[in-house]
């Protein structure tokens, strides 16, 4: 197991690439497919990221939604023709920015 720094920072970098991607705005990613790929494949390695954090590790930051976030990765991978990107759009500008402030706490505290 590579130490949960390792995936922290990675999940930093997902975010920082949906932001870059996304920052044109809604308009610009419901009209661009290659965006939308591009943000979903990076919110699928997000939150692929979380999965391999230590179980034990989650549960001592329950302030991260640790379920929601696997949820959300299983939707990505298994029901691709079902997503709704007004929903993924939500998650972009509604979820990241919270996960992201945890995820520097995180990283700026040493926690490990």
């Amino acid at each position: 197991m590579k130490d949960a720094r390792v995936y922290l920072r990675h999940i930093l970098e997902c975010v920082a690439a949906v932001r870059g991607y996304t920052a044109d705005g809604r308009e610009a990613f419901l009209r661009d497919r290659k965006t939308q790929k591009a943000t979903l494949r990076e919110l699928q390695e997000l939150a692929e990221s979380t999965q391999r954090l230590p179980e034990a590790w989650k549960a001592l930051h329950p302030e991260i939604p640790w379920p929601g976030i696997s949820g959300f990765r299983n939707a990505l991978v298994h029901d691709y023709l079902g997503l709704n990107l007004e929903r993924v759009w939500e998650i972009v500008v509604r979820d990241l920015p919270p996960l992201q402030a945890a995820v520097e706490t995180l990283l700026r505290d040493g926690e490990s």
